[in-house]
């Protein structure tokens, strides 16, 4: 028997495999892709929009039309923007941030790349995220694609994950795993 978090995630890969094959068979994976970074994006920076993809008392209808109106201020090709409305007639736009992660990474595979999510505590220059790309692509033997975040609560250092492995190299770990040692 599977737990919520399996079957939330055989969820996400399923909606995520179903619009890579859609987009695949139309020739559209990367403005697939490139609308799911526009929309991801636009729900980590409105809270008004995670808000409205997570609550359950918004109606399908009207989170329908909210996020159809979402879409076309984004300007969201007509197979991302059907997919959209699809997950809210669903009850499923709760799971959107999982699934833009699983389109990536499947969009990525079929690349031949990488993807890393690479948390810092503070804003990585431009020149640190190519000199790190680079590191990651040595390490990986393929191309790696970096994508950043920041998380001010790291103190310092990086956390870098790919795939199923995470280097934390973050301050606020290394001094939880001192505290550990000297507890004894």
């Amino acid at each position: 028997m599977e737990n919520s978090g399996g079957i939330k995630a055989s969820l996400q890969g399923r909606y995520a495999s179903a619009l890579f094959d859609l987009a695949s068979e139309n020739g559209t994976v990367t403005t697939v892709e490139s609308d799911l970074e526009k929309i991801g994006l636009a729900i980590r920076e409105s809270g008004d929009l995670d808000e409205l993809i997570r609550n359950p008392e918004v109606s399908r209808t009207a989170a329908g039309k909210a996020i159809e109106a979402v879409a076309d201020v984004l300007g969201l090709a007509p197979l991302t923007k059907n997919f959209l409305g699809v997950l809210a007639a669903n009850r499923r736009l709760f799971a959107l941030p999982d699934i833009i992660r699983a389109f990536a990474s499947i969009a990525a595979a079929q690349r031949g790349e990488s993807t890393a999510e690479v948390t810092s505590a503070h804003a990585l220059t431009d020149q640190q995220v190519e000199e790190l790309r680079q590191k990651l692509e040595l390490r990986e033997g393929r191309k790696v694609k970096v994508r950043t975040s920041v998380d001010p609560d790291l103190l310092g250092g990086l956390v870098v994950t790919i795939g199923s492995k995470r280097i934390d190299s973050s301050i606020r770990t290394r001094l939880n795993s001192l505290a550990q040692a000297m507890k004894g």
